[in-house]
């Protein structure tokens, strides 16, 4: 008797994505400029690539990267440290396509910029042709403006968290990023941002590193004598600073005596104690003239202190752990987390000295 056939429960299976496009040879890196620009936001990220492009002549290869900077109109454009840069095109006058990547500077300038019409409607026009549109610092604002971040995640310097915050309820402003770009994810590789000046250097070797992959980008930080590429889930810092006694008059001598007692006893009653006034009176004044918390306050300098020895590599993280307070180093890596996006032994090895 013939077997009867039997129906498959089993689901077709999924059929894999498409892969992302790649830049190809010949990409053009578009920068905008606009009077008051800072030179670093154009030259910082433009260099990156150019290098690329050097290494690859020692290499006997072609230049993968095509520079371009634009402007309203051609000519020399006044950076805000007085330096002039030459736009060789008006961008009105530039048609990007598919094998572009736009990006927008920051600077003091911006405070016009990202109210200027011309440059907003030749955004809007660029973002669905180009492979990729990106902001280094605070040129995020102009993307914003141009209503290219709603939706969207988005970082820029830290002084201009709540201006981003303000143009648009929609746009998800994240503190704690170098950059927004994502090479896996069709989004976060189309449109993107970036924090504070030389974060862009960051971003474009994030780019480089997607493009021409990991060996050329660490060729180019070598080239440059630069941090091999941070990445860009890690938070805008340098170490922590103390604030000047000026600015907290009050507690002057309290903030010049703590970064000496780092491994003892800082809770709040001891530094009640210390600076002679009750626990909660203290907690106010901290409130008022450092707008945190003491207890806060303390952990950000220990952070700082811990920062400092482990990028002399001097000692293990267990015993930075120890002389600056934190006792265990699993308090020390939360923190780190905390205040940093890092973890202490990332950063020992990509910020150490010794």
């Amino acid at each position: 008797m013939p077997s009867r056939p039997t129906r498959s429960n089993s689901r077709p299976a999924a059929q894999p994505a498409p892969p992302l496009p790649r830049a190809r040879p010949g990409h053009r890196i578009l920068c905008t400029a606009y009077e008051g620009a800072m030179s670093l936001d154009i030259t910082g990220p433009m260099q990156v690539f150019a290098t690329a492009n050097d290494v690859r002549a020692r290499q006997g290869l072609a230049p993968f990267y095509e520079l371009a900077l634009l402007a309203a109109r051609s000519g020399a454009v006044a950076t805000s440290c007085g330096l002039q840069l030459l736009a060789r095109q008006a961008w009105s006058e530039c048609a990007p396509d598919g094998n572009c990547t736009v990006l927008v500077p920051g600077g003091d300038g911006v405070e016009l910029a990202q109210h200027d019409a011309g440059l907003r409607r030749w955004l809007r026009q660029a973002e669905p042709v180009v492979q990729r549109l990106g902001s280094v610092c605070s040129g995020a604002l102009v993307l914003a403006r141009a209503g290219l971040l709603h939706q969207r995640t988005a970082t820029t310097h830290w002084c201009r968290m709540d201006e981003l915050r303000g143009i648009h309820p929609s746009i998800a402003v994240d503190p704690d990023r170098l950059h927004t770009y994502e090479a896996s994810h069709p989004q976060g590789r189309h449109i993107f941002t970036s924090a504070g000046v030389t974060a862009g250097i960051d971003l474009a070797l994030a780019l480089v590193e997607d493009d021409l992959g990991s060996a050329m980008a660490l060729a180019v930080a070598r080239h440059l004598v630069m941090f091999v590429r941070r990445p860009g889930g890690q938070a805008q810092f340098s170490p922590l600073l103390t604030p000047e006694p000026a600015h907290a008059p009050r507690l002057a001598r309290l903030l010049e005596w703590i970064p000496g007692q780092l491994g003892g006893d800082l809770s709040v009653e001891r530094l009640a104690e210390q600076s002679c006034l009750p626990p909660r009176t203290l907690a106010r004044v901290f409130r008022r003239e450092l707008g945190t918390t003491p207890a806060r306050y303390v952990e950000q300098v220990r952070v700082q202190a811990a920062a400092t020895l482990l990028g002399q590599r001097q000692a293990s993280v267990a015993t930075v752990a120890r002389l600056c307070g934190f006792g265990h180093p699993e308090s020390l890596r939360r923190s780190f987390h905390k205040h940093l996006s890092v973890s202490p032994q990332a950063f020992a090895e990509r910020f150490g000295t010794g």
